[in-house]
Protein backbone atom coordinates (compact mmCIF):
# COMPACT_ATOMS: atom_id res chain seq x y z
CA UNK A 1 0.00 0.00 0.00
CA UNK A 2 1.22 3.60 -1.07
CA UNK A 3 1.74 6.19 1.65
CA UNK A 4 -0.94 8.15 -0.94
CA UNK A 5 -3.31 5.18 -0.30
CA UNK A 6 -3.01 5.10 3.18
CA UNK A 7 -3.48 8.65 3.69
CA UNK A 8 -6.75 8.32 1.89
CA UNK A 9 -8.18 5.29 3.38
CA UNK A 10 -7.37 7.28 6.77
CA UNK A 11 -10.02 9.80 5.96
CA UNK A 12 -13.38 8.94 8.10
CA UNK A 13 -16.78 9.19 6.12
CA UNK A 14 -17.84 12.77 6.45
CA UNK A 15 -21.79 12.68 7.25
CA UNK A 16 -24.69 14.10 5.18
CA UNK A 17 -26.52 16.64 7.33
CA UNK A 18 -30.34 15.67 7.25
CA UNK A 19 -33.52 16.55 9.02
CA UNK A 20 -34.32 15.97 12.46
CA UNK A 21 -36.91 12.92 11.69
CA UNK A 22 -39.30 14.69 14.35
CA UNK A 23 -39.43 18.03 12.15
CA UNK A 24 -39.49 16.40 8.66
CA UNK A 25 -42.12 14.59 9.35
CA UNK A 26 -44.20 17.93 9.38
CA UNK A 27 -42.85 19.15 5.80
CA UNK A 28 -42.37 17.84 2.50
CA UNK A 29 -38.61 19.28 1.78
CA UNK A 30 -36.03 16.95 0.62
CA UNK A 31 -34.84 14.94 3.90
CA UNK A 32 -30.92 15.48 2.87
CA UNK A 33 -29.74 18.88 3.28
CA UNK A 34 -26.58 17.80 1.92
CA UNK A 35 -22.30 18.54 2.08
CA UNK A 36 -21.25 22.27 2.15
CA UNK A 37 -18.18 22.80 0.32
CA UNK A 38 -15.62 21.95 2.86
CA UNK A 39 -17.38 18.50 3.44
CA UNK A 40 -17.34 17.86 -0.13
CA UNK A 41 -13.72 18.20 -0.76
CA UNK A 42 -12.63 15.99 2.27
CA UNK A 43 -15.24 13.43 1.21
CA UNK A 44 -14.06 13.73 -2.43
CA UNK A 45 -10.37 13.07 -1.13
CA UNK A 46 -11.46 9.66 0.16
CA UNK A 47 -11.46 8.61 -3.33
CA UNK A 48 -8.31 6.26 -4.02
CA UNK A 49 -8.54 7.23 -7.87
CA UNK A 50 -7.95 3.79 -8.50
CA UNK A 51 -6.95 3.27 -12.11
CA UNK A 52 -9.69 0.44 -13.15
CA UNK A 53 -12.30 2.48 -12.27
CA UNK A 54 -15.08 -0.15 -10.41
CA UNK A 55 -17.15 2.55 -9.84
CA UNK A 56 -17.24 3.52 -13.20
CA UNK A 57 -17.48 0.26 -14.76
CA UNK A 58 -20.57 -0.42 -12.41
CA UNK A 59 -22.43 3.00 -13.30
CA UNK A 60 -25.14 2.20 -16.39
CA UNK A 61 -24.23 5.57 -18.07
CA UNK A 62 -20.58 4.77 -17.29
CA UNK A 63 -19.88 8.26 -15.10
CA UNK A 64 -15.99 9.44 -15.18
CA UNK A 65 -16.23 9.26 -10.95
CA UNK A 66 -12.52 9.32 -10.09
CA UNK A 67 -12.28 12.18 -12.69
CA UNK A 68 -15.38 14.11 -11.46
CA UNK A 69 -13.79 13.84 -7.97
CA UNK A 70 -10.44 14.74 -8.46
CA UNK A 71 -11.58 17.83 -9.56
CA UNK A 72 -13.96 18.74 -6.86
CA UNK A 73 -10.89 18.02 -4.37
CA UNK A 74 -9.54 20.80 -5.20
CA UNK A 75 -12.40 23.18 -5.42
CA UNK A 76 -13.03 23.02 -9.24
CA UNK A 77 -17.19 22.38 -8.74
CA UNK A 78 -17.59 23.38 -11.97
CA UNK A 79 -15.60 20.83 -13.69
CA UNK A 80 -16.97 17.96 -11.38
CA UNK A 81 -20.50 18.76 -12.46
CA UNK A 82 -19.33 18.71 -15.99
CA UNK A 83 -17.58 16.06 -16.13
CA UNK A 84 -20.92 14.22 -15.03
CA UNK A 85 -22.56 15.76 -17.13
CA UNK A 86 -20.70 14.24 -20.27
CA UNK A 87 -22.28 10.83 -19.67
CA UNK A 88 -25.31 11.75 -17.89
CA UNK A 89 -28.71 14.10 -18.27
CA UNK A 90 -29.84 13.80 -15.13
CA UNK A 91 -27.02 13.84 -12.41
CA UNK A 92 -28.87 15.86 -10.25
CA UNK A 93 -31.94 13.48 -10.23
CA UNK A 94 -29.25 10.35 -10.50
CA UNK A 95 -27.30 11.43 -7.13
CA UNK A 96 -30.73 11.09 -5.26
CA UNK A 97 -32.27 8.23 -6.87
CA UNK A 98 -30.51 6.21 -7.72
CA UNK A 99 -29.65 2.95 -5.55
CA UNK A 100 -25.79 3.62 -5.44
CA UNK A 101 -25.26 0.75 -2.71
CA UNK A 102 -25.96 -2.00 -5.41
CA UNK A 103 -23.86 0.43 -8.19
CA UNK A 104 -21.17 2.69 -8.01
CA UNK A 105 -21.07 2.49 -4.27
CA UNK A 106 -21.21 -0.86 -3.76
CA UNK A 107 -18.31 -1.47 -6.09
CA UNK A 108 -16.46 0.97 -4.40
CA UNK A 109 -13.04 -0.22 -3.31
CA UNK A 110 -12.72 2.41 -0.43
CA UNK A 111 -15.64 0.50 1.40
CA UNK A 112 -14.04 -3.00 1.79
CA UNK A 113 -10.18 -1.71 1.91
CA UNK A 114 -8.22 -3.92 4.35
CA UNK A 115 -6.76 -0.94 6.91
CA UNK A 116 -3.16 -0.87 8.78
CA UNK A 117 -5.37 -0.49 12.17
CA UNK A 118 -8.31 -2.91 11.26
CA UNK A 119 -10.80 -0.49 11.22
CA UNK A 120 -13.83 -0.22 8.21
CA UNK A 121 -14.82 2.88 6.67
CA UNK A 122 -18.13 3.24 4.10
CA UNK A 123 -17.38 3.69 0.33
CA UNK A 124 -17.33 7.42 -0.44
CA UNK A 125 -20.87 8.67 -0.58
CA UNK A 126 -20.76 9.06 -4.22
CA UNK A 127 -24.49 10.22 -5.14
CA UNK A 128 -24.68 12.89 -2.45
CA UNK A 129 -21.56 13.92 -3.67
CA UNK A 130 -22.68 14.06 -7.57
CA UNK A 131 -25.66 15.91 -6.62
CA UNK A 132 -23.77 18.56 -4.39
CA UNK A 133 -21.71 19.36 -7.52
CA UNK A 134 -24.46 19.70 -10.00
CA UNK A 135 -26.43 21.02 -7.71
CA UNK A 136 -23.70 24.08 -6.93
CA UNK A 137 -23.67 24.58 -11.21
CA UNK A 138 -26.98 25.47 -11.65
CA UNK A 139 -26.72 27.58 -8.51
CA UNK A 140 -23.79 29.66 -9.62
CA UNK A 141 -25.39 29.56 -13.26
CA UNK A 142 -28.74 30.25 -12.16
CA UNK A 143 -30.05 27.22 -14.75
CA UNK A 144 -28.66 24.56 -16.59
CA UNK A 145 -25.51 24.50 -18.72
CA UNK A 146 -26.49 25.68 -21.86
CA UNK A 147 -24.05 25.11 -25.08
CA UNK A 148 -22.05 27.70 -26.20
CA UNK A 149 -23.70 27.47 -29.58
CA UNK A 150 -27.02 26.26 -30.35
CA UNK A 151 -27.26 23.68 -33.33
CA UNK A 152 -28.12 24.11 -36.92
CA UNK A 153 -31.50 22.66 -37.80
CA UNK A 154 -31.26 19.29 -39.73
CA UNK A 155 -34.78 19.94 -40.92
CA UNK A 156 -35.48 16.61 -39.14
CA UNK A 157 -38.92 15.93 -36.60
CA UNK A 158 -38.73 13.41 -33.81
CA UNK A 159 -41.74 12.71 -31.25
CA UNK A 160 -40.50 11.22 -27.94
CA UNK A 161 -43.53 9.34 -26.20
CA UNK A 162 -43.11 9.77 -22.20
CA UNK A 163 -41.33 12.38 -20.58
CA UNK A 164 -40.11 10.38 -17.60
CA UNK A 165 -35.86 9.66 -17.50
CA UNK A 166 -35.96 7.91 -21.17
CA UNK A 167 -37.66 10.14 -22.57
CA UNK A 168 -35.73 13.26 -21.73
CA UNK A 169 -32.67 11.69 -22.35
CA UNK A 170 -33.38 11.37 -25.82
CA UNK A 171 -35.01 14.63 -25.97
CA UNK A 172 -32.11 16.24 -24.58
CA UNK A 173 -29.35 14.29 -27.14
CA UNK A 174 -31.43 14.76 -30.26
CA UNK A 175 -32.21 18.95 -29.58
CA UNK A 176 -28.50 19.08 -29.28
CA UNK A 177 -27.73 17.89 -32.85
CA UNK A 178 -30.21 19.75 -34.30
CA UNK A 179 -33.45 17.89 -34.58
CA UNK A 180 -36.93 19.12 -33.88
CA UNK A 181 -38.23 17.65 -30.80
CA UNK A 182 -41.55 17.07 -29.45
CA UNK A 183 -42.14 15.21 -26.29
CA UNK A 184 -45.78 13.68 -25.49
CA UNK A 185 -47.03 13.52 -21.54
CA UNK A 186 -49.99 11.86 -20.53
CA UNK A 187 -50.09 13.61 -17.07
CA UNK A 188 -50.62 17.72 -17.07
CA UNK A 189 -47.42 18.53 -16.70
CA UNK A 190 -44.23 17.23 -17.79
CA UNK A 191 -41.75 15.33 -15.93
CA UNK A 192 -43.06 11.66 -15.56
CA UNK A 193 -42.40 9.61 -13.11
CA UNK A 194 -39.65 12.26 -12.23
CA UNK A 195 -42.82 14.38 -11.16
CA UNK A 196 -45.24 12.52 -10.71
CA UNK A 197 -43.43 9.39 -9.10
CA UNK A 198 -41.07 11.03 -6.43
CA UNK A 199 -41.98 12.77 -3.36
CA UNK A 200 -40.67 16.06 -2.40
CA UNK A 201 -38.88 14.90 0.48
CA UNK A 202 -36.66 12.51 -2.02
CA UNK A 203 -36.42 14.89 -4.50
CA UNK A 204 -37.82 18.89 -4.87
CA UNK A 205 -39.73 19.11 -7.90
CA UNK A 206 -37.88 22.47 -8.69
CA UNK A 207 -35.01 20.25 -10.11
CA UNK A 208 -37.31 18.70 -12.82
CA UNK A 209 -39.22 22.42 -13.52
CA UNK A 210 -35.66 24.18 -13.97
CA UNK A 211 -34.21 20.58 -16.14
CA UNK A 212 -37.96 21.06 -18.44
CA UNK A 213 -37.11 24.74 -18.70
CA UNK A 214 -33.47 24.21 -20.11
CA UNK A 215 -34.83 21.77 -22.83
CA UNK A 216 -37.62 23.85 -24.00
CA UNK A 217 -34.88 26.85 -24.07
CA UNK A 218 -33.00 23.74 -26.28
CA UNK A 219 -36.11 23.66 -28.45
CA UNK A 220 -37.58 21.05 -26.98
CA UNK A 221 -41.69 21.31 -27.32
CA UNK A 222 -44.20 19.48 -24.84
CA UNK A 223 -47.63 18.63 -25.33
CA UNK A 224 -49.37 17.23 -22.49
CA UNK A 225 -52.48 15.86 -21.29
CA UNK A 226 -52.22 13.28 -24.06
CA UNK A 227 -52.49 9.83 -24.02
CA UNK A 228 -50.45 8.56 -27.10
CA UNK A 229 -52.59 5.30 -27.95
CA UNK A 230 -56.15 6.92 -27.72
CA UNK A 231 -55.98 10.67 -28.28
CA UNK A 232 -53.02 9.79 -30.98
CA UNK A 233 -50.99 6.40 -31.75
CA UNK A 234 -47.78 6.48 -33.24
CA UNK A 235 -48.77 5.34 -36.36
CA UNK A 236 -50.51 8.66 -37.20
CA UNK A 237 -47.17 10.18 -35.85
CA UNK A 238 -45.52 8.74 -38.57
CA UNK A 239 -48.02 9.51 -41.82
CA UNK A 240 -47.89 13.04 -40.29
CA UNK A 241 -44.66 15.32 -39.58
CA UNK A 242 -42.20 12.76 -37.67
CA UNK A 243 -39.73 10.86 -39.19
CA UNK A 244 -38.90 8.89 -36.10
CA UNK A 245 -40.72 7.86 -32.81
CA UNK A 246 -39.13 7.30 -29.03
CA UNK A 247 -41.58 5.09 -27.11
CA UNK A 248 -40.19 5.67 -23.31
CA UNK A 249 -44.04 5.20 -21.47
CA UNK A 250 -42.17 3.60 -18.09
CA UNK A 251 -44.40 0.80 -16.16
CA UNK A 252 -47.22 2.78 -14.74
CA UNK A 253 -49.63 0.04 -14.54
CA UNK A 254 -49.97 -0.50 -10.65
CA UNK A 255 -49.93 -4.23 -9.61
CA UNK A 256 -53.14 -5.76 -8.07
CA UNK A 257 -53.33 -8.39 -4.88
CA UNK A 258 -56.48 -9.75 -6.48
CA UNK A 259 -57.66 -10.18 -2.99
CA UNK A 260 -61.28 -9.04 -1.57
CA UNK A 261 -61.62 -6.04 -0.52
CA UNK A 262 -59.38 -3.61 -3.26
CA UNK A 263 -61.97 -1.88 -4.44
CA UNK A 264 -63.08 -0.20 -1.39
CA UNK A 265 -63.45 3.39 -0.36
CA UNK A 266 -59.92 4.21 1.01
CA UNK A 267 -57.72 1.50 -0.96
CA UNK A 268 -55.53 3.09 -3.36
CA UNK A 269 -52.72 2.09 -6.04
CA UNK A 270 -49.58 3.42 -5.25
CA UNK A 271 -49.48 6.25 -7.85
CA UNK A 272 -52.60 7.30 -6.96
CA UNK A 273 -51.76 7.94 -3.14
CA UNK A 274 -48.44 9.17 -3.93
CA UNK A 275 -50.41 11.97 -6.46
CA UNK A 276 -53.09 12.81 -4.45
CA UNK A 277 -50.41 13.51 -1.33
CA UNK A 278 -47.28 14.78 -2.73
CA UNK A 279 -49.28 17.38 -6.04
CA UNK A 280 -51.87 20.31 -5.97
CA UNK A 281 -55.11 19.61 -7.46
CA UNK A 282 -54.16 21.62 -10.27
CA UNK A 283 -51.50 19.35 -11.32
CA UNK A 284 -53.40 16.14 -11.36
CA UNK A 285 -55.82 14.89 -14.32
CA UNK A 286 -59.53 15.96 -13.19
CA UNK A 287 -60.16 12.36 -12.20
CA UNK A 288 -57.17 12.63 -9.38
CA UNK A 289 -57.82 15.96 -8.10
CA UNK A 290 -59.92 14.64 -5.08
CA UNK A 291 -57.25 15.04 -1.88
CA UNK A 292 -56.97 11.80 -0.28
CA UNK A 293 -58.94 12.17 3.02
CA UNK A 294 -58.04 12.79 6.62
CA UNK A 295 -56.10 9.17 7.60
CA UNK A 296 -54.52 7.78 10.97
CA UNK A 297 -54.24 4.51 10.72
CA UNK A 298 -52.61 3.70 7.11
CA UNK A 299 -51.11 0.54 6.07
CA UNK A 300 -48.81 0.14 2.99
CA UNK A 301 -48.48 -3.21 1.21
CA UNK A 302 -45.46 -4.34 -0.45
CA UNK A 303 -41.32 -3.79 0.17
CA UNK A 304 -39.81 -1.66 -2.46
CA UNK A 305 -38.89 1.92 -2.69
CA UNK A 306 -42.01 3.02 -4.04
CA UNK A 307 -43.39 1.90 -0.70
CA UNK A 308 -41.14 3.66 1.03
CA UNK A 309 -42.61 6.63 -0.58
CA UNK A 310 -45.80 5.59 0.39
CA UNK A 311 -45.35 5.69 4.44
CA UNK A 312 -43.49 8.50 4.64
CA UNK A 313 -46.05 10.49 2.85
CA UNK A 314 -48.49 8.87 4.76
CA UNK A 315 -46.48 10.04 7.78
CA UNK A 316 -46.28 13.99 6.48
CA UNK A 317 -50.30 13.51 5.98
CA UNK A 318 -50.78 13.64 9.33
CA UNK A 319 -51.12 9.55 9.84
CA UNK A 320 -50.40 8.42 13.48
CA UNK A 321 -50.23 4.85 12.80
CA UNK A 322 -48.65 3.95 9.62
CA UNK A 323 -47.32 0.39 8.75
CA UNK A 324 -45.87 -1.48 5.70
CA UNK A 325 -46.75 -4.93 5.69
CA UNK A 326 -44.22 -7.43 3.15
CA UNK A 327 -44.25 -10.81 2.51
CA UNK A 328 -40.39 -11.73 3.13
CA UNK A 329 -38.10 -10.08 5.30
CA UNK A 330 -35.86 -7.42 4.85
CA UNK A 331 -32.94 -8.86 3.34
CA UNK A 332 -35.17 -9.86 0.17
CA UNK A 333 -36.31 -6.48 0.13
CA UNK A 334 -35.46 -4.99 -3.57
CA UNK A 335 -35.42 -1.36 -2.62
CA UNK A 336 -33.03 1.30 -0.81
CA UNK A 337 -31.74 0.57 2.79
CA UNK A 338 -31.35 4.49 3.02
CA UNK A 339 -35.26 4.57 2.84
CA UNK A 340 -36.24 2.27 5.51
CA UNK A 341 -33.80 3.61 7.61
CA UNK A 342 -35.67 7.08 7.41
CA UNK A 343 -38.92 6.14 7.53
CA UNK A 344 -38.32 3.83 9.98
CA UNK A 345 -36.77 6.89 11.90
CA UNK A 346 -39.83 8.59 11.46
CA UNK A 347 -41.96 6.16 13.31
CA UNK A 348 -43.32 3.51 10.62
CA UNK A 349 -43.66 -0.09 11.94
CA UNK A 350 -42.31 -2.98 9.40
CA UNK A 351 -44.46 -5.77 9.65
CA UNK A 352 -42.41 -8.76 7.86
CA UNK A 353 -43.34 -11.95 6.61
CA UNK A 354 -46.81 -11.12 6.49
CA UNK A 355 -49.27 -11.23 3.63
CA UNK A 356 -52.57 -9.33 3.22
CA UNK A 357 -55.25 -12.33 2.64
CA UNK A 358 -58.23 -9.80 2.67
CA UNK A 359 -59.42 -5.91 2.92
CA UNK A 360 -62.13 -5.75 5.22
CA UNK A 361 -65.33 -3.06 5.30
CA UNK A 362 -67.99 -1.07 6.98
CA UNK A 363 -71.56 -1.12 6.03
CA UNK A 364 -70.49 2.19 3.98
CA UNK A 365 -68.09 0.26 1.87
CA UNK A 366 -65.04 2.10 3.67
CA UNK A 367 -61.95 0.18 4.29
CA UNK A 368 -61.61 -0.61 8.12
CA UNK A 369 -58.96 -3.17 8.77
CA UNK A 370 -56.63 -5.71 6.63
CA UNK A 371 -56.85 -9.29 7.56
CA UNK A 372 -53.09 -10.72 7.34
CA UNK A 373 -51.15 -13.86 7.65
CA UNK A 374 -47.63 -14.43 8.88
CA UNK A 375 -45.33 -16.46 6.37
CA UNK A 376 -42.33 -18.23 7.02
CA UNK A 377 -39.67 -18.42 4.05
CA UNK A 378 -39.40 -21.62 2.04
CA UNK A 379 -37.18 -22.87 -1.03
CA UNK A 380 -36.31 -20.09 -3.52
CA UNK A 381 -38.67 -19.27 -6.23
CA UNK A 382 -37.68 -18.12 -9.98
CA UNK A 383 -36.50 -14.39 -8.19
CA UNK A 384 -33.93 -16.46 -6.50
CA UNK A 385 -35.22 -15.16 -3.20
CA UNK A 386 -37.24 -17.82 -0.72
CA UNK A 387 -40.64 -18.45 -1.19
CA UNK A 388 -43.10 -16.82 1.16
CA UNK A 389 -45.40 -19.92 2.49
CA UNK A 390 -48.39 -19.48 4.62
CA UNK A 391 -48.36 -20.52 8.57
CA UNK A 392 -51.75 -21.93 9.66
CA UNK A 393 -53.57 -20.01 12.15
CA UNK A 394 -51.57 -17.44 12.52
CA UNK A 395 -53.91 -14.74 11.14
CA UNK A 396 -54.51 -11.26 12.51
CA UNK A 397 -55.64 -7.75 11.82
CA UNK A 398 -54.51 -4.32 11.30
CA UNK A 399 -56.30 -1.50 11.79
CA UNK A 400 -56.57 0.76 8.89
CA UNK A 401 -58.85 3.42 7.22
CA UNK A 402 -56.54 3.64 4.63
CA UNK A 403 -54.32 1.52 2.42
CA UNK A 404 -51.51 2.14 -0.35
CA UNK A 405 -51.00 -1.03 -2.48
CA UNK A 406 -47.18 -0.93 -3.74
CA UNK A 407 -46.70 -4.13 -5.01
CA UNK A 408 -45.30 -3.09 -8.72
CA UNK A 409 -45.93 -1.77 -11.99
CA UNK A 410 -46.51 -3.34 -15.47
CA UNK A 411 -46.08 -1.71 -18.99
CA UNK A 412 -49.28 -0.16 -20.35
CA UNK A 413 -50.73 -2.20 -23.50
CA UNK A 414 -52.39 0.06 -24.87
CA UNK A 415 -49.48 1.47 -27.01
CA UNK A 416 -48.50 -1.24 -28.60
CA UNK A 417 -51.60 -3.00 -29.11
CA UNK A 418 -52.37 0.34 -31.44
CA UNK A 419 -49.17 0.40 -33.13
CA UNK A 420 -48.86 -1.73 -36.25
CA UNK A 421 -45.86 -4.03 -36.70
CA UNK A 422 -44.48 -3.42 -33.05
CA UNK A 423 -43.66 -6.80 -31.30
CA UNK A 424 -44.12 -6.75 -27.54
CA UNK A 425 -44.88 -9.88 -24.87
CA UNK A 426 -47.25 -10.84 -23.10
CA UNK A 427 -45.94 -8.37 -20.32
CA UNK A 428 -46.54 -5.60 -22.89
CA UNK A 429 -43.02 -5.17 -22.76
CA UNK A 430 -41.94 -3.65 -26.22
CA UNK A 431 -39.06 -5.82 -28.01
CA UNK A 432 -35.95 -3.75 -29.04
CA UNK A 433 -32.15 -4.73 -30.13
CA UNK A 434 -29.52 -3.29 -27.39
CA UNK A 435 -29.80 -0.20 -29.23
CA UNK A 436 -33.65 0.59 -29.01
CA UNK A 437 -34.47 -0.21 -32.53
CA UNK A 438 -38.04 -2.10 -32.15
CA UNK A 439 -39.93 -3.95 -34.90
CA UNK A 440 -41.18 -0.97 -36.57
CA UNK A 441 -38.77 0.65 -38.63
CA UNK A 442 -38.44 4.12 -36.81
CA UNK A 443 -39.95 3.62 -33.91
CA UNK A 444 -37.39 3.20 -30.95
CA UNK A 445 -38.29 2.08 -27.51
CA UNK A 446 -36.20 1.83 -24.11
CA UNK A 447 -36.87 2.02 -20.31
CA UNK A 448 -39.24 0.72 -18.45
CA UNK A 449 -41.59 -0.10 -20.88
CA UNK A 450 -38.79 -2.35 -22.18
CA UNK A 451 -36.77 -4.06 -19.09
CA UNK A 452 -40.34 -4.06 -17.11
CA UNK A 453 -40.17 -1.77 -14.06
CA UNK A 454 -36.21 -0.65 -13.26
CA UNK A 455 -34.27 2.27 -12.37
CA UNK A 456 -34.04 6.03 -13.27
CA UNK A 457 -30.37 5.54 -14.86
CA UNK A 458 -31.38 2.06 -16.55
CA UNK A 459 -34.08 4.05 -18.37
CA UNK A 460 -31.20 7.28 -18.93
CA UNK A 461 -28.88 4.80 -20.08
CA UNK A 462 -31.21 3.44 -22.71
CA UNK A 463 -32.41 6.76 -23.90
CA UNK A 464 -29.06 7.86 -24.81
CA UNK A 465 -28.44 4.96 -26.50
CA UNK A 466 -31.54 4.86 -28.40
CA UNK A 467 -30.58 8.63 -29.34
CA UNK A 468 -27.43 7.66 -31.10
CA UNK A 469 -29.68 4.98 -32.93
CA UNK A 470 -31.95 7.56 -33.97
CA UNK A 471 -29.63 10.20 -35.52
CA UNK A 472 -28.31 7.44 -37.28
CA UNK A 473 -31.31 6.15 -38.83
CA UNK A 474 -32.32 10.17 -39.44
CA UNK A 475 -28.79 10.09 -41.31
CA UNK A 476 -29.84 7.38 -43.52
CA UNK A 477 -33.05 8.86 -44.67
CA UNK A 478 -32.95 11.25 -47.69
CA UNK A 479 -31.25 14.32 -47.29
CA UNK A 480 -33.22 17.20 -45.67
CA UNK A 481 -32.35 20.46 -44.74
CA UNK A 482 -33.62 23.76 -43.62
Amino acid sequence: MTHEVARRLSISVQPVPKQDAEARKRNFDETYIGFDLNAAKVEASRCLQCPSAPCQEACPVSNDIPGAFALLEVGDILGAADKFRETSNLPEMCGRLCPQEKLCEGACVVGFAIRPNGQKEPPVTIGKLEAFCTDSQRQELSGYPMPRYLPEKTGRNVAVVGSGPAGLAVAEQLALEGHSVTVYEFWPEPGGVLVYGIPNFKMRKSIVDEYIAHLEALGVTFVCNTYVGRDVTIDDMLAGKFEAVFVGTGAGVGNQMEIDGESLKGVYTATDFLVRGNLAPEQLPQNYREPVPSVNDVVVIGGGDTSMDCVRTAIRLGAENVSCVYRRTEAEMLGRGEERKNAREEGVRFEMLTLPTRIIGDESGKVVAVECQRRELGEPDDSGRRRPIPVKGSEFMIKADTVAIAIGYGADPLLPQTTSGLRSDRKALIQTDDSGRTSRPGVFAGGDNVNGADLVVTALADGRRAAEAISEYLRKLSPKRG
